[in-house]
């Protein structure tokens, strides 16, 4: 028995630990699905192979989160099975053997439905946040919640080929934040970056142009061609936004005590 309750503290402590990881990278910039999957792959060593990968051992303090993980492994999956290999060993017969498969088993399913339960991960997510913003150095930015990316609002990048409408044009005569979008970055062909670019930035084909709107304006966006139908899509989603925005003030508290 001992031992099946060993192996149900380690299996406990490595959720916990890869939901404070998954934690501490979303705070890092990262969004909440890659947190996971980047903490959960360096944990168990399988997956982290990605594209994405790239990125976060790029980053100094994720890289330092992940080493962290992978450390922790080496002991954790050893210490479980040499574990789980001992609670199966006692000379009393097979009628133990046999229960301690169904506190296993039990073990396991109860395990599973707390790591998946969102009002746990809600609960748990909020204090471990508070304990990373007091007790560690992690630049606790969690980018997602601050730039509000549920719903319409998402970042994403465009890359305009030659016959893009926005190809050849500068920011100002874009005027894209007249259509609710904002250019956030610009990545060049020859991987120059530029950040915050201002209305005189010129963007070519080939750049990576980070921006940030609602997803069904930036889709548009990134289908928009040259010519008088590309300047007629934009007049409609200027028209659109303004809209967007004439309802927004009316339930603005702010702009209803100023009017």
């Amino acid at each position: 028995m001992a031992a099946i309750i060993s192996l149900m503290i380690i299996l406990t402590l490595s959720i916990l630990i890869t939901r404070i990881a998954t934690v501490a990278l979303a705070q890092t910039g990262l969004s909440r699905e890659s947190a996971r999957f980047q903490a959960r792959s360096a944990f168990t060593g399988v997956g982290f192979t990605t594209s994405e990968s790239e990125n976060v051992v790029s980053h100094p303090v994720r890289r330092r989160i992940l080493m962290f993980l992978m450390l922790l492994v080496n002991v954790g999956i050893v210490t479980a099975i040499s574990t789980l290999i001992l609670s199966f060993i006692n000379p009393e017969g097979s009628r133990t053997v046999v229960l301690h498969l169904i506190y296993i088993v039990t073990g396991l399913v109860l395990l599973w439905l707390t790591a998946t339960s969102q009002w746990i991960d809600q609960k748990l997510s909020a204090i471990i946040s508070r304990w990373l913003k007091r007790y560690s150095q992690i630049d606790v930015m969690d980018y997602a919640s601050l730039l509000h990316l549920t719903g319409d609002y998402r970042i994403s990048e465009l890359q305009p080929q030659k016959n893009s409408w926005l190809a050849n044009s500068t920011l100002a005569r874009a005027k894209l934040r007249e259509e609710g979008i904002i250019v956030l970055g610009i990545t060049r062909s020859n991987g120059k970056y530029i950040g915050a670019p201002t209305g005189d930035t010129k963007l070519l084909a080939g750049d990576s142009i980070i921006v940030y709107g609602r997803t069904a304006c930036l889709q548009k966006l990134n289908k928009r061609r040259k010519g008088r139908g590309g300047d007629s899509d934009h007049d409609s989603a200027v028209a659109e936004q303004e809209t967007l925005e004439r309802n927004e003030n009316r339930e603005d508290p702010a702009q209803r005590e100023e009017g």
